[in-house]
C-alpha cells in the first residue's frame, strides 16, 4: 500500500502512521503503573536497566519519576500536565460503570466531543498524578 506523504517545514510524515511512544512524568510511580494496568488494562513492559513502560494497542508509554528523568527530556517535565485521549471499543456506559466500580471518580461524561476521526463519546478521569485521561468511543 502506498503511503501518502504529508510535508511540514522540516520533516516528512506519513498518513495513517502512529507515533512511536510518549513519555509521562509521575510522582506516584507504583500507583501510576497500577492505575494504567489494573484500571485501564494496559500491559506492563520492562526493559533496559529496570525501566518500565506500558503497552496500549501499538503504542508505548514510558514513565519517568519526577526529578529522575532519562536524558534527553522535555524542557519542563511536570507530573500532572498531560491530557490524553484513549479510544476504547467498549460501549461508553459500560466504561463509566467499570471505572466507577473501581472507585475512580468520573470528572465528566459521557459527553460528545470531536476526535481525530470524527464524533466521539467520552468520559474523563484523573490518573494518580492528576493527568486528565479521556476514554472515548466512536
Amino acid at each position: 500500500k502506498e503511503r501518502k506523504k504529508v510535508t511540514c517545514q522540516m520533516c516528512v510524515l506519513y498518513e495513517n502512521q502512529c507515533f512511536g511512544s510518549l513519555c509521562m512524568n509521575c510522582h506516584r510511580f507504583r500507583q501510576t503503573i497500577d492505575f494504567y494496568t489494573r484500571i485501564l488494562g494496559m500491559r506492563l513492559l520492562e526493559f533496559g536497566e529496570g525501566r518500565k513502560a506500558l503497552a496500549y494497542a501499538n503504542y508505548k508509554i514510558n514513565f519517568h519519576t519526577a526529578g529522575h528523568a532519562y536524558e534527553p527530556t522535555a524542557n519542563n517535565p511536570t507530573p500532572g500536565a498531560a491530557d490524553l485521549c484513549f479510544i476504547v471499543e467498549t460501549e461508553i456506559g459500560d466504561v463509566r460503570s467499570w471505572i466507577e466500580s473501581l472507585g475512580v471518580k468520573i470528572i465528566l461524561g459521557p459527553v460528545t466531543r470531536t476526535g481525530s476521526q470524527g464524533i466521539i463519546t467520552s468520559v474523563y478521569i484523573h490518573d494518580p498524578d492528576k493527568n486528565l485521561i479521556e476514554l472515548s468511543t466512536y
